[in-house]
């Protein structure tokens, strides 16, 4: 089930155009970091939640909306909410198949999740050939959020999202 957000419907498409700077492929819609949108007549009220604490794209990604918000003629107002932490379960299944078709292999759950990154199971699919022969390489791969497994079918390395929740 995917997670339902308070989006004002003039601000949704405007929102939906921005990507995220770490995967150009996922809007900030579909990462789930946008945690509410309301208007009031031109005063835009945002909400955003990083992936991670920390996280460094937090910044470029506020930037992205006050200058997206500005170009429509709105005064944008994002504020960063930590609480409850952001979990991948927020995540579009829109966006979990726009990163299989970049490459990476998109969250699992939890269970699933802990049992790959342990070398337990081998069930993380790969995006580029579907096979679930997979293994890990590293618990860490282009990003903290992500780790690398290598395909023993197609010989492909590919990142995985890991599951936070």
């Amino acid at each position: 089930m995917e997670h339902q957000v308070d989006i004002h419907p003039k601000l949704y498409p405007i929102l939906k155009a921005i990507p995220d700077p770490e995967i150009p492929v996922l809007s900030i819609i579909d990462l789930g970091v946008v945690r509410g949108a309301k208007l009031d007549g031109k005063h835009a009220f945002i909400e955003i939640t990083p992936t991670y604490s920390g996280c460094p794209a937090m910044d470029m990604i506020g930037d992205e909306i006050k200058t997206a918000l500005t170009k429509h003629n709105y005064i944008p107002d994002v504020d960063l909410i930590l609480y409850p932490a952001w979990t991948t379960d927020w995540m579009t299944d829109e966006g979990k198949t726009a990163l299989r078709k970049y490459g990476i292999a998109p969250p699992t759950d939890a269970i699933t999740d802990k049992k790959a990154l342990l070398g337990e199971e081998r069930v993380i699919e790969c995006p580029h050939c579907g096979s679930t022969n997979t293994k890990l390489v590293s618990q860490f791969a282009s990003t903290a959020c992500k780790a690398m497994f290598k395909c023993d079918d197609c010989l492909e390395t590919f990142d995985y999202f890991k599951c936070l929740i």
